[in-house]
């Protein structure tokens, strides 16, 4: 099983309170038995258009928010992405803006080889240092890239599971390049105790 994978980091600051265009996806040539994942500000190596190598990296990219104590509890929030990669590993177009998360990557193989399916293995709450929690499922993404207008996307706009384990996000077919930004917001629907709620997630591209 292949099997590349990408960390993320999640992270909340909540002050004290008081109480017609298609989406990115490129046929690419049968080869070897491959996968590749590229979340955030990972390695790409050189691009795939022009038959590049993957490159490979342990980058942990962070999303944050902060909530001022007036706030907290008040409604929803945009979070901002410590990102910089805003290219496409695929051909260098600006794909993404500032604060989007990218994600791209492909499978490729011979006659036989199933399609991949990207999921996210999650928590099920971030955690302050007192042991407070957040449902993780007050995180949610859309899901977006530049030129793409209203198409649907490869990696679908949706929200964390409330249950810890993996959740699938998408089917990434075989010989294919698919891409997507990923915008994150923080719910903020209820009221918690002042402090820094962190989780992390691991993206993974998983080919049986």
């Amino acid at each position: 099983m292949l099997r590349p994978s990408a960390r993320f980091a999640l992270t909340a600051l909540l002050a004290a309170a008081c109480a017609p265009a298609a989406a990115y996806v490129v046929s690419i040539n049968p080869g070897p038995r491959s996968a590749f994942l590229r979340v955030g500000d990972g390695g790409a190596g050189t691009f795939l258009d022009s038959d590049g190598r993957p490159g490979e990296s342990g980058v942990v990219n962070r999303v944050s928010v902060t909530v001022p104590a007036a706030a907290v509890g008040a409604g929803a929030r945009p979070m901002s992405a410590n990102t910089t990669q805003r290219t496409s590993s695929y051909d260098s177009y600006t794909f993404c803006d500032a604060d989007e998360v990218y994600v791209g990557g492909f499978v490729r193989g011979n006659n036989g080889l199933s399609d991949g399916v990207l999921i996210v293995d999650a928590p099920a709450s971030l955690i302050a240092a007192d042991g407070q929690t957040i449902p993780l499922s007050q995180i949610s993404w859309t899901s977006t890239g530049n030129g793409d207008g209203t198409a649907a996307q490869p990696v679908p706009a949706g929200a964390f599971d409330d249950t810890a384990g993996p959740q699938t996000l998408a089917t990434v077919r075989r010989n294919t390049w698919r891409e997507s930004c990923l915008r994150f917001s923080y719910a903020n629907g209820q009221v918690v105790g002042a402090g820094t709620y962190e989780a992390r997630v691991v993206y993974t591209l998983s080919v049986p």
